[in-house]
C-alpha cells in the first residue's frame, strides 16, 4: 500500500481530498500530510448549502492530527473559497477541521478527553502542545458547548462566590442543583454579579425558578429580591452557613469563658475548641470522656453548645408552619440565655428568617455548591493560579459545566 493511500484511510480523508504527497522526517519526528482536490468541482456554501463555482484558495494552513507510530502528524491543505449566490464568497468547510481551528477534528476530541482528565501542565506534555494551544482548545470548546446548550427552565439554583485570587477577588458561581453543574461563573461578588446571570434568562425561565440556595450574602439576596416575582419567598438560606454561623457563637462563648476561668486556675475548656464544634452524633469515641466531662460543670459552653445542637431540628420539619412554633420556642430560649455571643445570632437569623422557614417548602442547600468549589480550589491549585478571570471561567465551564464539549467527527 502506497504512503499516500495509507493516509487517506488514517486521516479519514474523503471525496473530494485525496492526499497528494506524504514526507517523514525521522530526526523531528515529524509526519507531514498535504491534501488536495481535483479541479472544476462544485462547492457547497457553507451556511445554506447552495452549490457555486470555486472562487479562490486561502494561503496554505495547517493542522496538527492525531500522532501516527509516535510521529506528531500534520495535514496541509489550501481551503477553497466558492461564491454562494446568496451569501458571496464563503470559504468550504473541511471534513477534518472547524473553521479557524489549529487542530483536527479527531485530534480536537482526544486533547479534550486528556485535558479533563489530568492537569494542563501534565495534558500540555502528553499531547506536546503549548499553553496557548491548551487553551485554544479549552477556549474552543467551552464555545462549543455553551453554542448546543438549549434553553431550560431550571427550578433550583445555588449561588455561592469563589475566590479567585489574592485579597478581596471572587467570582460568582451559579449552579444548576438538579444536573449538579455549573450554568456561569461572573466576575465578582457584588449585587451585579449574579444579576449579570439573571439578566440573560428569558421571561419563562424568570418566572420557572422556585428557589434560590444562598449564604446570608446580601447582594445575592438584593438580586434575587430585584429579578424574581416574590423573591422573599424563594430565598432559601444554606444550612451549613447558618449552623456555621452558629458555631462560631458557641466558639465566642468558649473563649470569653475560658479567659475568665484562666483567671482563677485551670481552665477545663483548655484545648476543647474544635470538640465543641461537632455535633453529637459525629464527636470521636476518643472525645467522649472529656466532652461528658464539661457538660457534668455546667459551663455557658455547655448552654451554647445544646442551643446550637437544638437548632438542628428546625431543617426537620416539612411545614412552614410548623417550623415556625418550633422557631419561636428555639428563638426564645437564645434571646433568654444571657449568652450574648448566642443573642446576637438568634437576632441574626430572625432578620433573614423568611430564608430559614422557606427550606420547609424547598429542602435544598448550597452542599452540592461546596463541593464544586472544593474541586475548583483543587483544579486551581494544580494550576498554580490562572492569569485573568476569563480564563478560570473557561476552566471552570470545561470542567464542571456539564456541556457537550466535543466536535463532531463524521461530516
Amino acid at each position: 500500500m502506497r504512503d499516500t493511500t495509507l493516509y487517506q484511510h488514517l486521516l479519514g480523508i474523503v471525496h473530494p481530498w485525496t492526499v497528494s504527497k506524504v514526507e517523514l522526517d525521522t530526526e523531528k519526528q515529524r509526519v507531514d500530510v498535504w491534501v488536495e482536490h481535483p479541479k472544476g468541482l462544485k462547492w457547497p456554501c457553507p451556511e445554506c448549502g447552495t452549490e457555486g463555482p470555486l472562487h479562490d484558495h486561502v494561503q496554505r494552513r495547517t493542522w496538527r492530527h492525531l500522532d501516527s507510530c509516535q510521529f506528531q502528524t500534520f495535514l496541509h491543505a489550501c481551503p477553497p473559497r466558492m461564491k454562494c449566490p446568496e451569501h458571496g464568497v464563503r470559504q468550504v468547510a473541511l471534513p477534518w477541521a472547524e473553521p479557524r481551528a489549529r487542530f483536527t477534528l479527531l485530534f480536537e476530541r482526544f486533547a479534550i478527553e486528556v485535558l479533563q482528565q489530568t492537569s494542563i501542565q501534565a495534558a500540555r506534555k502528553i499531547l506536546g502542545i503549548t499553553w496557548e494551544e491548551a487553551w485554544h482548545l479549552m477556549k474552543r470548546a467551552v464555545r462549543r458547548g455553551l453554542g448546543k446548550k438549549t434553553e431550560k427552565n431550571i427550578t433550583h439554583y445555588g449561588v455561592d462566590e469563589k475566590t479567585a485570587g489574592h485579597g478581596q477577588d471572587y467570582v460568582t458561581i451559579v449552579c444548576n442543583l438538579h444536573e449538579g453543574v455549573v450554568e456561569e461563573v461572573t466576575e465578582g461578588n457584588s449585587k451585579e454579579s449574579f444579576t449579570k446571570y439573571l439578566d440573560q434568562l428569558t421571561s419563562e425561565q424568570i418566572n420557572a425558578i422556585e428557589a434560590v440556595s444562598m449564604d446570608m450574602s446580601k447582594a445575592y439576596i438584593h438580586a434575587v429580591l430585584d429579578r424574581l416575582p416574590d423573591g422573599e419567598g424563594k430565598i432559601v438560606f444554606d444550612r451549613y452557613h447558618l449552623m456555621g454561623h452558629m458555631g462560631k457563637a458557641v466558639d465566642k462563648v468558649r473563649k470569653e469563658e475560658h479567659a475568665r476561668l484562666s483567671k482563677d486556675g485551670d481552665s477545663p475548656l483548655t484545648g476543647s475548641k474544635y470538640i465543641w464544634l461537632y455535633s453529637r452524633e459525629n464527636l470521636p469515641e476518643k472525645h467522649w470522656g472529656q466532652f461528658y466531662a464539661m457538660r457534668a460543670c455546667d459551663l455557658k459552653t455547655s448552654r451554647a453548645w445544646a442551643i446550637k445542637e437544638n437548632l438542628r431540628n428546625l431543617w426537620k420539619y416539612k411545614r412552614v408552619i410548623w417550623a415556625e412554633r418550633f422557631w419561636k420556642k428555639w428563638y426564645f430560649w437564645a434571646t433568654h440565655s444571657r449568652l450574648e455571643p448566642v443573642k446576637k445570632a438568634a437576632k441574626t437569623f430572625k432578620e433573614h428568617l423568611y430564608g430559614i422557614l422557606n427550606h420547609a417548602r424547598y429542602p435544598i442547600s448550597n452542599g452540592m455548591v461546596e463541593g464544586i468549589n472544593s474541586k475548583i480550589e483543587t483544579m486551581w491549585k494544580a494550576a498554580c493560579g490562572f492569569r485573568n478571570k476569563k480564563r478560570f471561567r473557561t476552566a471552570i465551564l470545561f470542567r464542571f459545566g456539564g456541556l457537550d464539549l466535543f466536535p463532531a467527527t463524521h461530516r
